[in-house]
């Protein structure tokens, strides 16, 4: 259904930074990179994630309330992994990893990104 997404970020190094440590427990890297941008992926040259300075220079980046976007794990360790590197990489916590009532299987754990985004891993599989 959506062929890639982009956040805007206010500090392109600090946030490459951020999700070149925290995507890679998902499964993910880095793997195009532009002027004022890079895009993850977990395949080459196929990013499906960007982050990326925004495109009005004038205009300041402000995460949206209400807006997040959930990455897919392969595990529940991978989403303990994911919670614990970001928290170690600038994010702040916003739910720790564990089962959700979403669906009896939905293991996910929830964080804001150094530049206020909400951003969640999720696994769905059985423990």
């Amino acid at each position: 259904m959506i062929a890639h997404l982009s956040l805007g970020v206010a500090d392109l190094e600090r946030a490459r930074r951020f999700y070149d440590a925290v995507l890679p427990t998902l499964g993910y890297a880095r793997v195009y990179d532009v002027d004022g941008g890079c895009g993850y992926g977990a395949k080459p040259d196929e990013p499906v994630f960007w982050i990326n300075l925004p495109l009005d220079e004038s205009r300041a980046v402000s995460a949206s309330n209400g807006t997040h976007i959930a990455f897919a794990a392969s595990s529940r360790k991978a989403v303990d992994e994911f919670h614990a590197t970001a928290l170690r990489h600038g994010a702040k916590d916003n739910g720790k990893p564990g089962l959700r009532d979403y669906t009896p299987t939905y293991y996910a754990a929830f964080v804001f990104d150094p530049d206020g985004h909400a951003i969640e891993a999720v696994c769905f599989e059985p423990e």
